[in-house]
């Protein structure tokens, strides 16, 4: 029997380069997904009308830690889901713009190619 994804602990909010606050988590047991999502929640049904190809929902199960961004596998379900959801955020900022992850000013040394995300 196949157990559909966990999460890595929740999700946890920061500011996009655009200004925007977004939820960050790794999604998924092994080969984990790195989400970047609006943090503006909506229905299931508004959360499907605005999934793309590569704009997955989630699914927000709220804990005592806050937000956990889970698969959207309850779109498979006849039964309209209670829960709110989030969609993959899409970042307006011209690349290379606005604060720096760290938010020291400068610029972050990493040998990982630019565009590229480092987990870390």
């Amino acid at each position: 029997m196949t157990r559909p994804p966990s999460s890595s602990g929740g999700a946890r909010r920061v500011r996009c380069r655009c200004g925007r606050t977004v939820l960050r988590q790794l999604v998924g047991n092994r080969a984990a997904l790195d989400v970047t999502a609006d943090a503006d929640e909506m229905t299931a049904a508004a959360a499907v009308k605005l999934r793309e190809p590569n704009r997955l929902d989630w699914c927000v199960r709220t804990t005592a830690g806050g937000p956990d961004l889970q698969w959207a596998h309850c779109h498979q379900r006849k039964a309209e889901c209670t829960r709110p959801h989030v969609i993959d955020h899409q970042c307006t900022a011209p690349p290379g713009s606005g604060a720096h992850a760290h938010g020291r000013g400068r610029p972050r040394k990493t040998s990982v190619p630019e565009g590229q995300l480092a987990l870390g």
